[in-house]
């Protein structure tokens, strides 16, 4: 059904009411969140960073992303016919989509997201995506942080009330009038200097930690079974 509909809307020009579509309808969510200063005081002290966050949770924080527009945050963004609809919406909350994914052009996209960190402040990514599998930290995240020397931030959005679509990642949309909460966590520094089994092992942590805070965090609003 989705790619139905972003192929209409790629067909007839109509991304940009896709843009305020979506827009209109978070408007009927209540975004709150917590520790983001920590992140904002790093970037404005002048440092890097990367924002780590599960694809199935994009959504909820779309509007919310426009907090840290004048950091004009870098985001690797599909070159699937999805993406298109993702890079606008990128584009109009002063985001700077670079096409690419670990399934098509994931080596130029990789390139480009750690040229881009050279000149600008900050990245998001979204961990596990394009395809999968769920809740699978990547190898890219790290490499990201490990050849840019910028930290990671996980960031974890819970909402207590969505539907849960289909899709291989269980991609969530809250319901009308539901709550999100978003929770930044603190800096992961990547060292630059990694043999293979560190590499690995550092992978392996910070999958763990993201999955455990995040069931932590969708536990308080009140889902008992795993989302991943």
């Amino acid at each position: 059904m989705i790619k139905s509909l972003s192929r209409i809307a790629i067909r007839y020009g109509l991304i940009p009411m896709a843009h305020w579509i979506i827009r209109l309808y978070l408007f009927m969510v209540r975004i709150s969140w917590v520790n983001e200063d920590g992140l904002r005081d790093h970037l404005r002290k002048g440092d890097k960073a990367i924002a780590a966050l599960w694809h199935q949770r994009i959504f909820p924080v779309i509007t919310y992303a426009q907090r840290f527009s004048e950091f004009a945050p870098a985001a690797m963004i599909s070159q699937s016919r999805d993406g298109e609809i993702i890079a606008d919406v990128a584009r109009r909350l002063n985001f700077r989509p670079l096409r690419g994914s670990s399934s098509r052009g994931g080596r130029e996209a990789l390139a480009a997201i750690i040229r881009d960190l050279a000149e600008h402040p900050f990245a998001v990514h979204a961990v596990d995506g394009p395809q999968g599998p769920r809740g699978v930290v990547k190898a890219g995240l790290i490499s990201m942080a490990k050849l840019s020397g910028a930290p990671i931030f996980p960031v974890y959005i819970s909402v207590d009330r969505a539907w849960v679509l289909r899709s291989w990642d269980r991609f969530l949309i809250p319901k009308p009038f539901s709550r999100v909460v978003i929770r930044w966590d603190g800096p992961i520094p990547v060292p630059s200097e990694l043999d293979e089994a560190a590499f690995e092992a550092l992978r392996r942590e910070i999958e763990q930690r993201m999955r455990e805070n995040q069931e932590a965090e969708d536990r308080k609003m009140g889902w008992t079974a795993s989302l991943f």
